[in-house]
Parts: structure tokens; C-alpha cells; sequence
């Protein structure tokens, strides 16, 4: 291995590459453990999961290709808090660590995380850590009507899943007693387990490979390297305040939550502030500040820098705050199970700030947030509970028109309507994009989709949809239209998602979604884009 001294940590750059390379390449094949071990659909199908690589004081080094934003923002701060509880000194190979906290974590309890402690010799060298989407996690799911955490389900603080080896079945035994489908949810856990073990054992190999005592010098390279990049692109922002307003709905038509963003951007440094917006209610509309910040600088990696792979170098020239109290950064023990329904909007908020700076180059708003179904119910006289998503259009971009149906700020996966009727009391008519959706403009907005299906059996469904984008479209951007709203049947008679629907077979729901916001003055449409466009269709 050729080393240069002139550079930070002693590697030269074509060795950072390679090692940084092979890291993603160690979590990737271990994001493929996870995935092919989960039981649930919602990590098997919809890919509702993370895998990533940190050093030992829980800094993100390198993370999977396929990760979800929110998990890949908010999985350092789980670690730094798990050993803030369980020093270096207190570990030993074999522990795992999980915890479900939404203030430690990804902000629900659906959400899982687990992390293990990699050990070479005597050394802790760094940690794998994985998180994803259980299919349960007890209590009421998403209901509207949740006035506090306690109604939603069960709170797993930093425990030893495994201390050296050794399982907590008093641990196991308590999360089994209190899901719906216990034998889904700790073959997933396990199958989280699996990963973090495949990352251990790859870091571990490469480490020995090319004769690397432990992870600090690859880390210190890629982190110091991705932050340097990210602050050149942020002093190409230019100097100044810049503040916006971004009106969603609640569950109250009548006061609608408001995001109020500040962004300052101060040479090679960018503040993002919320102070202003809405206090946090009691539904579970609230979002805690690690999820809000996760999504924020998201949203402005995904224009200024999308290309370079995520990790802890990419957040430090960012500082996002929210005043505790309000709905973007509530306190325990607000409700907080939907905090994708309003979370989701830190990427409108950032967006609609960043784009008073950079009007050339930030994308016209998305149908945003991805509409999750909750479902409990009974298939084939089994218990089925569970979660899946369909999405709205993506926001036209300056050069291209929007993609539809397409998951962001999220990413996670379709899953076949055949999958779905094999797992859950539903029948699918229909699946459609919706003609008409998606903003004109010079480049149009991508469409939304049309999504009808049947409640099927004797047995009562839970049915949890949550609507939003009823009131506020996705806005277009420099003489761009708006895209649709959302719209939500029940047999044919217009309802809204703000309760849960506990229905027998026989009733039909259909939902149609939101497009994306064009962009641009719709005149100048380039004669080779027809107005009648697959992403971006007219009428």
C-alpha cells in the first residue's frame, strides 16, 4: 500500500478511494443480509432500511447504497447516545445495542435501531449499526386521534439486545408480548443482527488487508475530504438571510401548520432555523428535531452536492435548530407517529428557502409526503398488521421534467399489489398515474396516481391513511403551475384521512395523489418535450 505523509491520516487519494469504495461495498452487501433475511414486507418489499459504517465515537464513515435519508441522518445520534450509556470500556464483542427512543433515534417507534460494537484485539475500532421499519410495534398505529407517545406503542430504551453474546430473553420476551405479529418482528430484528455482524466481519478483513490498525485514518480522510467539498459548494451560495413560509395541513382544517425557515448563509457555513413555526399539537403531527434535521440537510445535499456518498463530513457545514416546543422539535411525551406526514416538509421549507438564493437550480415542490397505509386485520385466519406506501410526482427540475410517482424525500420501494394481497385482507382494482396531476411548465411536474382497492373478509380492518396535500398543492417554481391535491373516496363519497377507518369487507377506498409543481413558464416548452408527456401529462 502506497502511503503519502503529506496528506491528512497519511493515505494518498487514490488509496482513500479504494478503501472508501470497498467500505461501501462492505455495507452494501450487508444491506443485501438484511434484505434477504427480513420477514416483513415493509423492509423485504419496500426497503425500509439502513445499514451504515461509523467510526468509534459514532461518526458516520460510509453508509448503504440503498438507504433511507431520515435513518442515514439520525443513526449517529443513536450511537453517540447509546454510549453516552454504555462507555467503550462497558462493551465487549458480541453486544448489540437497540432502542426504539424517537428523540434518540428516527423520531417513531416503528423504527428500530441496532448497533454493534467492532472490536479488533482489545481495540474498539468503530460500530455497525442498521435500522428498519418493524411491521409493529404495538399500540394504536398512526391513528390520528393519538394524544401522547404512551398510545403508541412499545418504548424499547438503550438496552443489550446481546451482552457478549449472551441474548436478553426478558427483552425478547417483552417485545414479543407486545406486537401484533411477534414472530415478523424478531425475524427482522434478527435479520438486523445478521447485517450488522456482516459489516463487523468485512470491516475487520479490509482492515487487515491493507494494513490499517483501525478505522481513524480512512475516517478522518473521507469525513475531512466530504466536508470540504460540501463547504465549497455552499460558498458558492451567495451571502445573505433568506426566509420562507410553508402552510400545511393538520387535522384541524381551520389552523393549518405553518414551517417559518430562516436560512443564513455566511461564507463556506449554512444556518437553518425554524423559530416561528407552529407549536406541536396533540396528534401525532409533530416531528422531533433529529428527524426535521435529517431531512433538512437532505434536501440541501440533494442540491448542491448529490453526488458525493453520505457520511458525517456532508452535515458540518450545516446547523438546523427549532425552538422545543413547537411541532418541527416537540417534547416527550408528544405524539409523534406520523412525523414523516409533516417531517416530510423540511425539504418544501428548505427548498422554498434555498430557491430566493439559487432560483436557477432548486426543483419546483414535490406530492409530498409518501401516504402510508397502516393496516391491521386478519388474512387466511392470521393475524396481518403492517404498513406499505404509494407515492405522489416529483417536482419538475430546472432541466427535466418531474419523475412520477416517485418516493422522495424518501426512498423507499414499491411493493406489488400481488405481494400486498397475499399478506393483507385487501383485493387491488386499480393502479394508475393520474392524468392531469402534475404542474405545467416548462418542464412539467410528475404525476400522482389513482390507487383503488377493496377491504376484504368478516373480520373488522384497521385502515390508517392519514391525507395530506388537501388544501396546500405542491407549489411550481419560476412560472411553473401547481400540482393536484390529494383526494381520498370511500365507496365513491368524498372523506378525509383524520381518523382511522375501522371497516368489514366489501368497502372500496380510493385514493388519488398529488402531483409535482412544474417549472417554468409553460410557453417555452421545448418542442421535442410534448405537452402530453409520460412524466408529466396534461389535459
Amino acid at each position: 500500500m502506497t502511503t503519502d505523509k503529506t496528506q491528512p491520516g497519511g493515505l494518498d487519494p487514490i488509496t482513500v478511494e479504494i478503501l472508501w469504495t470497498r467500505l461501501v461495498s462492505v455495507v452494501d452487501e450487508a444491506a443485501l443480509t438484511l434484505h434477504r433475511t427480513s420477514f416483513s414486507t415493509v423492509v423485504r418489499e419496500s426497503h425500509d432500511y439502513t445499514c451504515m459504517l461509523l467510526d468509534a465515537s459514532g461518526r458516520a464513515v460510509g453508509q448503504a447504497t440503498r438507504s433511507i435519508p431520515s435513518f442515514i441522518g439520525t443513526l449517529p445520534n443513536s450511537v453517540k447516545a447509546f454510549l453516552a450509556k454504555y462507555p467503550p470500556k462497558t462493551l465487549a464483542p458480541d453486544d448489540v445495542i437497540i432502542s426504539n427512543d424517537p428523540w434518540l433515534g428516527t423520531g417513531h417507534l416503528p423504527d428500530l435501531t441496532a448497533v454493534v460494537p467492532i472490536f479488533i484485539g482489545d481495540e474498539l475500532v468503530g460500530f455497525a449499526g442498521a435500522i428498519a421499519h418493524m411491521p409493529d410495534m404495538g399500540g394504536r398505529r398512526r391513528a390520528p386521534d393519538n394524544k401522547d407517545i404512551y398510545e403508541e406503542g412499545l418504548q424499547i430504551p438503550i438496552l443489550k439486545l446481546y451482552d457478549a453474546g449472551r441474548p436478553n430473553e426478558t427483552l425478547i420476551e417483552m417485545i414479543c408480548q407486545n406486537v401484533r405479529v411477534p414472530d415478523e418482528v424478531m425475524g427482522d430484528i434478527h435479520a438486523m443482527v445478521g447485517a450488522c455482524e456482516k459489516m463487523s466481519s468485512g470491516l475487520r478483513n479490509l482492515l487487515t488487508e491493507y494494513g490499517q490498525e483501525g478505522l481513524g485514518a480512512i475516517a478522518a480522510e473521507i469525513i475531512g475530504r466530504s466536508e470540504a467539498a460540501m463547504r465549497r459548494a455552499v460558498s458558492e451560495i451567495p451571502d445573505g438571510t433568506y426566509r420562507s413560509i410553508t402552510p400545511i395541513d393538520s387535522f384541524d382544517a381551520d389552523h393549518p401548520l405553518e414551517i417559518h425557515c430562516t436560512m443564513e448563509v455566511r461564507g463556506d457555513s449554512l444556518a437553518v432555523d425554524f423559530t416561528g413555526s407552529s407549536p406541536q399539537n396533540e396528534s401525532p403531527l409533530n416531528s422531533v428535531l433529529g428527524y426535521t434535521s435529517a431531512y433538512s440537510i437532505y434536501a440541501l445535499k440533494c442540491v448542491l452536492l448529490p453526488d458525493v456518498p453520505n457520511n458525517e463530513g456532508n452535515t458540518l457545514p450545516f446547523d438546523v435548530t427549532a425552538p422545543e416546543g413547537c411541532f418541527l422539535n416537540p417534547r416527550y411525551p408528544a405524539a409523534v407517529e406520523a412525523r414523516a406526514t409533516v417531517g416530510h416538509y423540511s425539504t418544501s421549507a428548505i427548498f422554498n428557502t434555498l430557491a430566493l438564493a439559487l432560483p436557477d437550480k432548486v426543483p419546483a415542490e414535490s406530492g409530498i409526503p409518501l401516504h402510508g397505509f397502516a393496516v391491521r386485520g386478519q388474512r387466511n385466519g392470521r393475524m396481518a398488521a403492517g404498513i406499505f406506501f404509494f407515492n405522489g410526482g416529483l417536482g419538475a427540475r430546472a432541466d427535466a421534467d418531474g419523475i412520477s410517482t416517485m418516493s422522495f424525500p424518501t426512498n423507499v420501494s414499491n411493493t406489488p399489489v400481488e405481494v400486498l394481497e397475499r399478506t393483507f385482507p385487501l383485493r387491488f382494482h386499480e393502479k394508475s398515474l393520474l392524468s392531469g396531476s402534475g404542474g405545467s411548465g416548462r418542464y412539467h411536474g410528475g404525476l400522482g396516481q389513482r390507487v383503488v382497492m377493496e377491504t376484504l373478509g368478516d373480520a373488522p380492518v384497521n385502515l390508517v391513511l392519514l391525507s395530506q396535500r388537501l388544501n396546500f398543492p405542491a407549489v411550481g417554481r419560476q412560472g411553473g403551475q401547481n400540482g393536484s391535491v390529494e383526494r381520498l373516496f370511500l365507496n365513491g363519497e368524498p372523506v378525509q384521512g383524520t381518523v382511522p377507518f375501522n371497516v368489514q369487507g366489501g368497502n372500496i377506498f380510493t385514493l388519488e395523489l398529488p402531483g409535482g409543481g412544474g417549472f417554468g413558464d409553460v410557453k417555452l416548452r421545448a418542442g421535442d418535450l410534448p405537452a402530453d408527456s409520460s412524466s408529466g401529462t396534461q389535459e
